[in-house]
């Protein structure tokens, strides 16, 4: 039994505690649906006090940059001396692949490393000139105070610790709420992390529940400053109408449909092989997994045959097996969302290029050929192994296929001519675009967000810094001013 599983329990106030909300929650392998753990799950009472709890320890906390390293550093310790565990747990809860696993793990680390560097960032003081006489201005950085965070299911670990780790380095606390189908890599592990780090009571929260049992109380509490969201644009939109009535500050991270465009001159081979990995890491799950591919019509029937082969050669089952690409789908919701997919576009007479099988929770992937940029299937974010293929008629056909989309989150161009490309990159609506590369990148001294539909803020430093701080002006007089009255 991996040693986490035993942490089934929410974090609050330093202590392990079972919920008394009455109710419970399996946690189960996506895989074969064996369970890993069960949950009781906190109440709306008890998050409430936790967010109490969160504002009290804060204070200090703000204050403390020694403690602040010396916590990160032990979390980074305990992360890195129990990485093939870490690994394990993602790959059994998550159906993460064995790839997709060490590079979440790798991403995890190295976003609790750069949060070192802004440590100092906090209770910087700058000064301005005045343009009134004998006056200083004082530019004060600040911490926020609380953090509502709340994380996805796809990459449970790293997509909270991108949040909770900047905010804490930042002297900020944190209430955090992760997808209770992954709580224990993206809840409770990171709460054993910073317990063995040494963190005060009350400084990190984890609570295991629903919104169901809480309501809005993430968004609402009054000492929320700002709540970090990554997971549907529909949610997203929610919690951003609910947070703008109570003046609270958003980074939502949220849906994307990203095209991976291969221009007229571009490197087929190449091409192909990073739309393979793109599309198909983690089973397709993922915000910024290449959701189409447009092709220039006199690469494109190349490109759909070199496509559908490397695809053929993937691997599928259980991800236990460190040669498995394809492992589960994360549960019968998102599993059935992907078979609907496939069976309208066949009943639209859509090409299908090579057909998927459904064995067991393992859904393998399913292509189409010629699809309308408009259609549904294109117009849909897939979050799963399905892929429509589309042929531009000519490279500005492709960019213009590639904007059309209420989504912007990230986007990929494969291109010879890279100024030529690069020009194209600035063109396309994207807060993310990748030349000669796949969609799926995330580095934590880059800008990270979206445009449009994919949310509100950026991660990475130093925009992070800003995000997770408050700017305060103030000014000394230091002789007497001269008044008009």
């Amino acid at each position: 039994m991996n040693q986490f599983t035993t942490l089934n329990k929410s974090y609050l106030n330093g202590q392990w505690v079972d919920g008394d909300s009455g109710k419970t929650f399996d946690i189960t392998n996506p895989y074969d649906d064996s369970l890993l753990a069960t949950v009781k799950m906190a109440s709306k009472e008890q998050v409430i006090q936790s967010f109490e709890d969160a504002q009290r320890a804060q204070i200090e906390w703000g204050k403390s940059p020694d403690l602040r390293r010396s916590v990160i550093e032990k979390a980074i310790t305990f992360f890195e001396q129990n990485k093939d565990e870490i690994i394990e747990l993602l790959i059994v809860e998550s159906g993460s692949s064995f790839i997709k696993a060490n590079v979440e793990f790798g991403s995890t680390v190295g976003v609790l490393q750069e949060a070192l560097t802004t440590i100092d960032k906090v209770h910087e003081v700058r000064t301005e000139q005045s343009v009134i006489p004998n006056k200083v201005n004082e530019i004060h950085r600040l911490p926020l105070g609380v953090v509502s965070s709340i994380a996805p299911f796809n990459f449970p670990l790293y997509l909270s610790m991108r949040t909770i780790a900047p905010a804490l380095a930042l002297g900020n606390s944190v209430v955090h709420k992760a997808d209770l189908q992954v709580s224990l890599s993206s809840g409770s592990l990171i709460a054993k992390a910073f317990e063995e780090g040494g963190i005060p009571a009350g400084v990190f929260q984890s609570v295991l529940t629903k919104t169901s049992i809480i309501g809005d109380l993430m968004v609402e509490h009054p000492v929320v400053r700002l709540i970090s969201f990554t997971g549907s644009t529909e949610v997203g939109r929610h919690i951003g109408t609910v947070a703008g009535s109570l003046f609270k500050r958003v980074a939502l991270e949220l849906g994307g449909n990203a095209p991976f465009v291969v221009l007229s001159d571009a490197d087929l081979d190449q091409a192909v092989k990073a739309a393979v990995f793109g599309k198909f890491l983690h089973q397709g799950q993922i915000c910024m997994i290449t959701n189409r591919i447009i092709i220039h019509e006199d690469l494109y029937d190349q490109f759909a045959e070199k496509f559908v082969e490397r695809v053929k050669s993937l691997q599928y089952g259980d991800p236990r097996n460190h040669e498995v690409i394809i492992g589960p789908i994360i549960n019968k919701k998102q599993l059935d969302f992907s078979l609907q997919n496939i069976s309208k576009a066949k009943a639209q007479g859509i090409e299908v290029l090579l057909d998927g099988e459904l064995i067991g929770n393992v859904l393998t992937p399913t292509i189409f050929g010629n699809v309308k940029n408009d259609s549904e299937l294109a117009q849909t974010e897939l979050f799963g192994p399905i892929v429509p293929l589309i042929k531009a008629s000519s490279d500005d056909e492709a960019i213009e296929f590639a904007n059309h989309t209420i989504y912007g989150l990230s986007s990929a161009i494969f291109a010879g001519d890279l100024d030529r490309a690069r020009d194209y990159a600035l063109e396309i609506e994207f807060g993310m675009t990748h030349l000669n590369d796949q969609t799926v990148n995330d580095e934590p001294r880059a800008p990270f967000g979206g445009m449009r539909d994919s949310g509100v803020g950026r991660f990475g430093n130093p925009w992070i810094v800003d995000e997770f701080t408050v700017t305060k002006w103030i000014s000394v007089q230091t002789k007497p001013r001269e008044y008009p009255f």
